[in-house]
């Protein structure tokens, strides 16, 4: 159940504004109260979206000098690839830490 924090991560390829955010805010909200793992990779996968989104608001602002083309390039892949990764983790049970998400959520 801890891997539905993560791959509720993936809500924002549905075109659904900040679904990235919303999904895993959803799953800690509605699922926090099964288990500290739920709650605690549910939480996790927030504060990795959060911190993606502004990554990615942050690398769209600075296509403007250049350096944000690779920049929006290097968050994307990191975004797919990292939920990809805190799922698996998930899934086996290991309580995954995102290096680098900025903990928004305590």
């Amino acid at each position: 159940m801890g891997m539905l924090g993560h791959l509720a991560g993936y809500a924002g390829l549905t075109g659904i504004p900040f679904g990235n955010i919303v999904g895993p805010f959803l799953v800690y909200i509605l699922k926090r109260d099964e288990s500290a793992f739920i709650e605690d990779q549910a939480r996790e996968a927030l504060n990795f979206q959060i911190t993606m989104t502004l990554a990615g608001i942050v690398s769209a602002i600075l296509v403007l000098v250049a350096i944000g083309i690779p920049m929006l390039l290097i968050v994307g892949i990191w975004w797919v690839v990292g939920t990809a990764i805190g799922a698996t983790k998930a899934n086996a049970g290991e309580w995954y830490r995102y290096p680098g998400a900025i903990r928004f959520v305590k």
